[in-house]
């Protein structure tokens, strides 16, 4: 006979044991308590958050002979689900109008069989079809007085406007770290498990806030354990990447060791981890680490493990956190479509790594060096074209050369590329937006053109990109608040339009292309230099 899952064999069975919902809880005894009870509630919150449990408990309330013992005939049956006043109905499964007019219309007129209410539980039921939601909405609207429904949804925004007016909101909030570890150490006990602390908080971290996953992720581990859980088995059992390799592969990305972060990353991968289970990993270690370097106080904080993550987070510092984190989320969001997942972290992880290591290179001295700023690349000589001997412009092959722009001479240019660099990299969030993203995406069109040392031009491809820096001068002055952090103190910034491959025409030659006669001649002589000593005129 199969076992009796965790999560089904602990869900709760009052009101006292369902744990982090207290708002809740207190709103539904003081309606109990009073006699205002609401025909119709609409559960909404995470998955395994216990909005079924709550409902099952509420039925039990409503329909115990011993209230609130929740001991009686009629709290037995509902538990073990087969009351026949009590109708739970899955949605996902029975989400045609034919299920809800058989299970609900056709029903709701007759009295409760044996308790005091006749109670629905809809699961899920943002999944019922639109002809199924108008179905049900005349019941719900004008329910006879034995009946009570009560939803559960774990999409709120998918629930018709017209069924969310007509009920009475219940939000279900993610538990705390301290709560789901309680509840775990509380479920080892009555099973007689033995599992370490740290296990314990690895297994609470990876529920995101579900009991339901919580225990189904202990059970796991109870499985491949030898009596006692570590927090090696979770981490194999899981899929994870443990905090160290974590924090040696962020170290190593920080100092601009590739070798070694292709090595971790290698002996990661051979121990079975999946390349999205490493990023998912460096973001919730990203994630601890943030939030202990801002100080950001919680209720299920550890003062140990907290003093640890300081101490890692501070040798990381707070720009290298911001900027490794963003980068990771927009690869988490992109690793899922990769065809070669493994080999894409990998040129992801050493391009974080490379320019991590330009960013913590000293800034060459461009403005304090005298010498450094005499030194110039060499200029080569303009050569004048071959003069053409004259002859007949109509004997003339005309050799089209595309012309180039000359290169400008800067002083450092390598070094003045790296501190452009520096500068985006620097980004913090913008005070504007609480996000990076939208400034490094109009310099994508840019490129730095000429330094001088007082001042750095950059010239952009999007005329677009342009005006939204100039438009807005505040935009710019945020860009220049960042150059001293860079070793760019009394520098200035210019921005300039050079858009590339675009011919050069003057008005005249644009309205009056193509050209003959003696127009055409004339061009050509100019084009070849080529000189006129006839007595004709041109």
């Amino acid at each position: 006979m199969a076992q009796l899952a965790l999560y089904r064999k602990y869900r709760s069975q009052s009101f006292e044991d369902l744990i982090g919902q207290d708002h809740i809880v207190r709103t539904l005894q003081s309606a109990l308590a009073s006699g205002r009870i609401a025909q119709t509630f609409l559960f909404t919150g995470p998955r395994g958050t216990g909005k079924t449990s709550c409902a099952r408990l509420l039925a039990k309330a409503l329909n115990c002979e011993n209230p609130p013992s929740n001991d009686c005939d009629h709290c037995r049956m509902i538990t073990a689900g087969s009351h026949p006043d009590v109708i739970e109905m899955d949605a996902a499964s029975d989400s045609g109008v034919e299920d809800v007019r058989e299970k609900i219309v056709e029903v709701v007129s007759y009295a409760p069989m044996m308790g005091k209410y006749k109670v629905f539980i809809i699961d899920e039921v943002h999944d019922l079809s639109p002809k199924a939601f108008d179905a049900l909405l005349k019941t719900i609207e004008e329910p006879p007085p034995h009946l009570v429904f009560i939803l559960a949804t774990t999409e709120f925004n998918k629930v018709p406007a017209t069924i969310r007016s007509r009920c009475q909101k219940y939000e279900f909030h993610r538990a705390s770290l301290k709560h789901i570890s309680e509840r775990l150490q509380h479920v080892c006990k009555l099973e007689e498990i033995t599992a370490e602390p740290a296990a314990i908080a690895a297994i609470a971290r990876m529920a995101d806030g579900g009991f339901r996953d919580a225990l189904t992720l202990l059970e796991q581990a109870i499985l491949v354990s030898d009596g006692t859980i570590s927090v090696d088995v979770v981490y194999d059992q899981l899929g994870l990447v443990s905090e160290q390799a974590v924090d040696e592969l962020l170290l190593s990305i920080q100092s601009g060791d590739v070798p070694n972060v292709i090595a971790i990353l290698e002996k990661v991968t051979r121990s079975g981890r999946d390349p999205r289970a490493l990023l998912e990993s460096m973001l919730h270690r990203l994630a601890d680490l943030t939030r202990v370097i801002y100080q950001v106080q919680s209720d299920d904080s550890d003062a140990t493990r907290d003093s640890a993550m300081y101490e890692m987070a501070a040798r990381l510092g707070r720009p290298f956190l911001i900027g490794v984190r963003t980068s990771l989320a927009e690869a988490h969001k992109i690793i899922r479509d990769i065809s070669l997942p493994r080999l894409w972290l990998e040129s992801e992880l050493i391009r974080l790594t490379t320019l991590k290591e330009l960013s913590s290179k000293k800034a060459d001295p461009v403005k304090t060096s005298p010498a450094a700023s005499q030194v110039q690349p060499p200029v080569q000589a303009k050569q004048e074209p071959p003069r053409i001997p004259d002859q007949k412009v109509e004997d003339i092959v005309p050799v089209v050369e595309v012309a180039t722009a000359e290169p400008t001479v800067t002083t450092n240019f390598g070094a003045a590329a790296n501190d452009w660099q520096k500068l985006i990299l620097a980004l913090p969030l913008n005070p504007a937006t609480g996000n990076p993203v939208l400034h490094k995406l109009k310099l994508a069109s840019s490129s730095m053109i000429e330094d001088n040392g007082s001042t750095i031009k950059v010239a952009f491809d999007s005329q677009m990109d342009y005006n939204w820096f100039v438009d807005k001068p505040d935009r710019i002055k945020f860009l220049s608040d960042l150059l001293p952090k860079i070793g760019r103190e009394g520098t200035t910034l210019e921005f300039v339009v050079e858009k590339k491959n675009e011919s050069k025409l003057t008005e005249s030659e644009a309205v009056e292309l193509p050209v003959d006669g003696a127009r055409l001649e004339r061009i050509v002589r100019d084009v070849f230099n080529v000189p006129d000593n006839r007595d004709s005129d041109i």
